[in-house]
Order: structure tokens, then sequence, then C-alpha cells
């Protein structure tokens, strides 16, 4: 029978092997530790990442299979398209960042209780400030309506959490996600675990093995540093990257 391995205190970046990670729950690979940023940087560059509710045991994961989007392969309904050519909005990258996380750990009318701990806005904060974590606004009437975070490590993306206040608004976060990424040479977007709404977006699974494989060349590439801060309107002008399907 498999156990989970606890994390030594002195040693933010050991981890163990993901293969050895249970099946059942599908991923879990080690407790304890800390989120220190020395070991979530090393966290993410193994495919692994931190997932557990306030109260319980901080707990790693590397599931298998891995979901996906490729930067060049998110969906938008012809309905989003339409939608998107007439909505008004604004968007940019790093300008609100605790905004979006704080806004992500809100209560939802669909689902548990956050995950996104005090402790997890704190790390991530931290994880900001020193470059490696990034959020994407979606900007309606100078407020925020929508929006992502995520760890970036070389040329890899790691979505961690999105939201809506208005309809629509995490869709166009995640479609001007891609278009971001594609323009700096960035092949995928990591999303950790498969839903519904993420598969009619145009995710897929890979094996943990192949994402691993690809994942160990992509965090040695130079990461971009021309993020994009300013604001910018979202219009028809966003389409020509996006994979448009039938409704």
């Amino acid at each position: 029978m498999r156990r989970i391995q606890p994390l030594a205190a002195l040693a933010p970046e050991a981890f163990p092997d993901p293969a050895g990670a249970l099946r059942e729950p599908n991923g879990l690979l080690a407790f304890g530790g800390d989120l220190s940023p020395q070991r979530l940087v090393a966290a993410y560059a193994h495919g692994i990442f931190p997932w557990y509710s306030e109260g319980d045991p901080l707990l790693w994961w590397s599931p298998d299979p891995r979901c996906v989007f490729a930067t060049d392969g998110v969906h938008a309904s012809h309905s989003l398209a339409k939608f998107l050519r007439k909505c008004g909005w604004q968007w940019s990258m790093d300008r609100d960042f605790e905004g979006v996380m704080r806004a992500c750990a809100a209560p939802r009318r669909d689902g548990p209780g956050t995950w996104i701990t005090r402790d997890m806005l704190t790390a991530y904060t931290n994880l900001h400030r020193l470059g490696h974590a990034h959020s994407l606004e979606v900007w309606g009437d100078d407020a925020l309506v929508g929006g992502l975070y995520g760890v970036s490590i070389g040329r890899m993306f790691s979505a961690e959490s999105m939201f809506s206040r208005r309809s629509n608004a995490s869709k166009v976060a995640l479609l001007l996600l891609a278009r971001v990424l594609r323009e700096r040479d960035f092949p995928w977007i990591d999303a950790q675990v498969p839903n519904p709404h993420l598969l009619r977006m145009g995710a897929r699974s890979l094996p943990r093995e192949r994402f691993l494989a690809e994942l160990a060349k992509l965090v040695t590439e130079p990461a971009p540093r021309d993020w994009p801060r300013t604001l910018s309107t979202v219009n028809e002008q966003q389409l020509h990257l996006l994979n448009i399907r039938s409704s």
C-alpha cells in the first residue's frame, strides 16, 4: 500500500517523485512543509501544487492525467466571439493581483468553501512580488468583473483559479491569457484537474509522464519580462488568435 511522504522542513526544494503519487485520491503525493517561495517554485517546476482546506494539513498533488490547454487551442463559441466585439471591457495583467486572489477566494453559490486560505493568499502574493505569480484582470466600469491568477516558471504557466462577477468574464480572462502566452512562446497552460467547463473550452488530458517531460524542458527556458500591465480594450481585434467553434 502506498503512503504519502512528509516533506522535510529544512529542504524546501526536495519533493518525492510524482510517479509515487496515490491513485486514489488521484495525485496526492506528500504532506507538510510550508508555502515559502523556494518550496513553491520547486513544486511547480516539478509539476506539483498545494491544495488543501483551512484547518487541514498542507497537501501536495501531481494528478495523472494532467489537464492542459494548448495556447492556440482555447475555444470561443460564436456567441462569445460576438459578445467580445461589443462588451466594452478592458483588461490588464498584474495591476491587482491580490484583488484577483481575493475574488477567487470569495464564496460561490455553486460550490463548497474556498481552498484559497489566508496562508495561500500571503504565499502567492509574495510569489507575485518575486515575479513568479501573475494575474489577468478584466475590468468593467473601472471595477474588476473577472480574472484569473497562476504561477509562471520559465515558459510554463499553471493557472490556479478564476472568477466571474459578470457573465463570460472568466472565459474572456482565459482567452486573453492564452493570447498573451502564445505571443510569448508558451505552448501550454496547465489547468491541473479537468472539469466540464474547462473541457468545453478546449482543455485536454495528458498522461502525467508526458506532461512532466514537457515541463522539464519548458521551465529551463527564459521567462518573459514584458507582461502587458497597461489597460487595453477588449474588442474584435482580440479574435484573430482565438479558436472559434460552433455553439
